[in-house]
């Protein structure tokens, strides 16, 4: 009836923005759940992979599934955090076969703040700086190859639990666990944490240790590089294939200040330029006007202990001269 046109319009119209909001809702969960996903992962392209999957999922339920779900975030992490324990399975089959050493993919600083949060129950964690993660070091490189260490259940716990604050009893749910189970998990990881840590120095200090890094090398001084280095430092270098990449870990101050020294010799026109990156100052090595790699270290009281250098293209997108 005509009477009832004016009626059905603003209804129907209500609904549309019902729709509308809920649509803008899941949609604003997608930086955090990226953020989540490369916790899990490592590299933004599998993080990207598990986004899309985990909105694949929302879209295929049903209008009326949806309607039933209370907390659609909590949904959507849930989601994605089953897929990335699958993804994990299989990625570890496909490193077996990557040329050389397979690095995660380091970012800049600032690229997942505030996409965590303090775990829900922290009152013991925060006791012992051992068994915490701090959003600064939430995307290191020190941190992301320690969770490369654990298995994928570890990890999914250990991210869920220490980085994002979910409770067990719903980790549970996730890993196929009891939540006792769970809780152990979480506790083998953070031994993990404990074993990849070594004394830490403040940001300042480490900052100061790799801008010497920085003249020694650059500069050809070896002298001054062994100097910063501590005497078991371990540099490791991800070429992916694509660029010619030292194939097996090279250990020691002596091997590692040599090597960088013959490639300053092989390169004289590289440049380094200062990042922030999620372990502090890092530098993009730069090679007559071209993105050559990026460096970043991890310091502690007897100088530099790791350093990380990312050749592989595929893992230098975020980073730009």
């Amino acid at each position: 009836m005509p009477e009832d046109l004016p009626f059905e319009s603003a209804e129907s119209g209500k609904v549309e923005r019902d729709e509308s909001r809920a649509l803008d809702s899941v949609m604003a969960e997608r930086h955090r759940l990226l953020s989540l996903a490369f916790r899990m992962t490592g590299t933004l392209a599998d993080a990207e992979d598990v986004v899309q999957e985990t909105y694949v999922r929302w879209y295929r339920l049903d209008p009326e599934e949806r309607d039933r779900i209370a907390a659609p975030a909590a949904w959507l992490m849930r989601v994605a955090s089953r897929i990335s324990l699958d993804l994990l399975g299989s990625a570890r089959a496909r490193r077996e076969t990557y040329v050389g050493q397979w690095l995660p993919e380091p970012v800049p600083a600032d690229l997942f703040a505030d996409t965590a949060v303090a775990p829900l129950n922290s009152s013991r964690l925060t006791a012992d700086p051992l068994e915490r993660v701090t959003l600064d070091d939430a995307v290191s490189m020190a941190l992301l190859t320690v969770l490369e260490a654990m298995t994928p259940a570890e990890r999914v716990t250990f991210v869920l639990h220490d980085v994002f604050g979910v409770p067990f009893d719903e980790i549970a749910g996730v890993v196929g666990r009891s939540a006792a189970a769970t809780r152990q998990l979480a506790t083998s990881a953070r031994r993990h944490v404990r074993r990849g840590r070594r004394a830490q120095v403040s940001p300042h200090q480490h900052d100061e240790v790799v801008r010497a890094f920085r003249g020694a090398t650059a500069g050809g001084d070896i002298e001054g590089l062994l100097r910063v280095l501590s005497p078991d430092v371990e540099l490791r270098v991800d070429g992916g294939g694509f660029v010619n990449a030292a194939p097996r870990v090279i250990r020691g101050s002596d091997h590692v200040a040599r090597w960088f020294m013959g490639v300053m010799r092989k390169q004289p026109a590289l440049r380094f330029e200062r990042r922030d990156t999620a372990d502090g100052l890092g530098f993009i090595l730069r090679d007559e006007g071209r993105r050559y790699g990026i460096i970043t270290f991890d310091v502690s009281d007897q100088g530099v202990t790791n350093v990380w250098l990312m050749l592989n293209p595929m893992k230098l997108t975020n980073w730009t001269l």
